[in-house]
């Protein structure tokens, strides 16, 4: 069974999402790094970009496929991982920690609260399986 902390909040599409007060972390899932696979690529969104909820923020690819990573909320990029454009491995070794792929300062905190808890992620994923 994968990993799924508590204190974070997730997208169907397997992003998660780490809010403190107005900054959002974001990343993949170890759900989702564990059905791609060894992931060899990472495209990043732009520093300083505009995202609303739900518009593509970049891609990973593994040796098996290629997904697009979608924002799990509003406001602009204030902060990229881009030690993953070297290492996108680290997704695969700590998804939670050194895997993070950005930063958003939100412009409406409240859109988190439409997202999936962890019980809520874990039961989704469970009917995927």
């Amino acid at each position: 069974m994968s990993n799924v902390p508590s204190e974070l909040k997730f997208l169907s599409s397997h992003e998660w999402v780490l809010i403190d007060g107005d900054v959002a972390t974001i990343g993949v899932s170890d759900h989702a790094q564990e059905l791609l696979g060894d992931l060899v690529f990472v495209e990043l969104p732009e520093l300083e970009s505009a995202l609303s909820a739900g518009d593509s923020a970049g891609v990973i690819e593994s040796v098996k496929a290629a997904s697009d990573t979608y924002a799990p909320v509003s406001g602009e990029v204030i902060e990229i991982n881009s030690e993953l454009e070297d290492s996108p491995e680290r997704i695969n070794d700590d998804p939670y920690g050194d895997g993070w792929m950005y930063k958003i300062k939100m412009e409406d905190p409240g859109e988190a609260d439409d997202l999936l808890d962890a019980d809520a992620y874990t039961e989704s994923i469970a009917e995927d399986e």
